[in-house]
């Protein structure tokens, strides 16, 4: 797939374990998390910054397309080759060295390759964790260049207001090294050229090395199962639990009946917690929690959700039609199976959307009146981040034979239109743009932002790099 000439350069560079060129070796590189596979030409494994900008910078002056790859847990086929074959995947899944952890300062940097799980594993026992909360365990890199979100948004932000510092590598022909690793909270003397790597998809550069903001580990957690009267009840009842809980709300996430539905049959090991086994068409799991630990004399929290749920029951017109306080770990866990569950349930057509926070259930109530009338045989599965306007509106398709090309395109652009058009919503939430969504953003992004993207594009990294077109 790739020159002989060009295989041995970057053999040079990086050695023989740092080239990957067999068909069964690259595999695993060029397969998505989801219904996405592609072909890579070769894939790259730096194991430093250096070998990284080397490799780069070779590849640039020869003109081969670059994809970069973290953790290869992305879903809108952002970090894969596409099927031509010409791309070289340069995958940071060698970069897990660096690890300085500072506890003054609450920060940590550490090398782009290191997942999510070893950086919270490895802070657990100095009290402190990285607050991004997902289902998947990606890499840091990759989380950078997408800004994940996840459910505590709500409570400490996504990646972008937690990233510190950044190093990155430019696709320009030497392979610059920008070197943004400061890591000051507080520095107002330009542009504050690390968030032009955050979210943006690899496409400007590729980030090596992070610092990143630490948060105290909860010490005490509650969770309850909320269940609204109404999709019109679901904001008054947010707005009560802010007004009466402040900082100590840390999750508000939505869960349709259909998901839940999904995930209880997917998992058996999961409790079916409602009475009766009856499974409310609507459900938002809530958590509030605090950093130290329990003080003699002071109110548990479980006590403190259960009082705030007992005024906002009395209150006129009181938005709930029931609440339970339960284990965090057992209501965490049926949270968490809903996208594999939903996954099972048929074919998925996944939606990561966000809106003003009040559209949320308007938009998922809207398209739930009229999917019947518009396609029959497809049923929505929706859940996600309430608190910040986030939600992954799944649809599943009963009949597997029924989606092909066409009706998969016919169907994403009417619910994307219905999203951006109607409900003045994004169509990329906290997954990022990649070559399933390169059309949408062509469609919705004004003129004038894809000017400046190609004008930065031109500055950073001429080379080819990345699945997606900013200009």
């Amino acid at each position: 797939m790739i020159d002989e000439r060009h295989k041995s350069a970057l053999i040079e560079i990086l050695g023989e374990k740092g080239v990957v060129t067999d068909q069964a070796g690259m595999a695993a590189y060029e397969i998505g998390a989801r219904y996405d596979r592609g072909r890579a030409a070769a894939v790259l494994r730096p194991g430093t910054t250096a070998e990284v900008s080397a490799c780069v910078a070779y590849c640039v002056r020869e003109h081969i397309a670059l994809v970069p790859q973290s953790g290869n847990t992305g879903l809108v086929s952002g970090s894969t080759p596409d099927a031509s074959g010409s791309q070289v995947v340069v995958s940071l899944d060698r970069m897990t060295r660096l690890f300085d952890l500072d506890i003054d300062d609450r920060s940590l940097r550490v090398d782009a390759g290191t997942r999510l799980s070893d950086i919270n594993g490895r802070l657990e026992q100095s009290g402190l964790f990285f607050p991004i909360d997902l289902g998947a365990d990606p890499r840091i890199g990759g989380m950078l260049a997408t800004n994940t979100g996840g459910s505590r948004f709500l409570r400490y932000g996504d990646v972008r207001m937690n990233t510190l510092g950044v190093k990155v590598v430019l696709a320009d022909e030497p392979g610059t090294v920008v070197d943004l690793m400061s890591g000051l909270r507080k520095n107002n003397t330009g542009v504050d050229w690390k968030q032009l790597f955050v979210g943006t998809s690899g496409a400007f550069g590729i980030v090596t090395e992070c610092v990143l903001n630490l948060e105290r580990l909860p010490r005490q957690v509650s969770t309850a199962y909320l269940v609204p009267r109404a999709g019109a009840a679901v904001m008054p009842l947010l707005r009560m639990m802010e007004q009466r809980l402040g900082s100590y709300l840390s999750a508000f996430e939505g869960m349709s009946g259909n998901a839940v539905a999904a995930a209880l049959a997917h998992v058996p090991s999961l409790r079916n917690p409602f009475q009766n086994g009856d499974i409310p068409a609507y459900v938002i799991l809530t958590e509030i929690s605090r950093s130290w630990a329990p003080r003699e004399g002071e109110q548990p929290l479980d006590a403190v959700l259960e009082t705030v749920l007992a005024e906002i029951w009395e209150d006129d017109g009181a938005p709930l039609a029931n609440a339970f306080v339960g284990p965090a770990h057992e209501m965490w866990a049926l949270r968490h199976a809903l996208s594999e569950g939903v996954k099972h349930a048929g074919r998925l057509l996944a939606f990561d959307l966000s809106f003003r926070r009040a559209d949320v259930l308007a938009f998922c109530e809207w398209m739930k009146a009229e999917l019947p009338h518009k396609c029959a045989g497809v049923d929505s599965f929706d859940f996600g981040h309430i608190g910040d306007g986030g939600v992954h509106f799944n649809l599943v398709v009963r009949n597997a034979d029924q989606v092909d090309d066409a009706f998969e395109k016919w169907l994403r652009d009417w619910v994307y239109s219905v999203a951006v058009d109607r409900f003045g919503g994004s169509f990329s939430a906290e997954h990022g743009v990649g070559r399933k969504n390169q059309a949408y953003y062509d469609r919705y992004t004004p003129q004038e932002s894809k000017n400046l993207a190609a004008g930065l594009k031109r500055l950073t990294s001429p080379g080819s790099l990345g699945s997606v077109c900013f200009g």
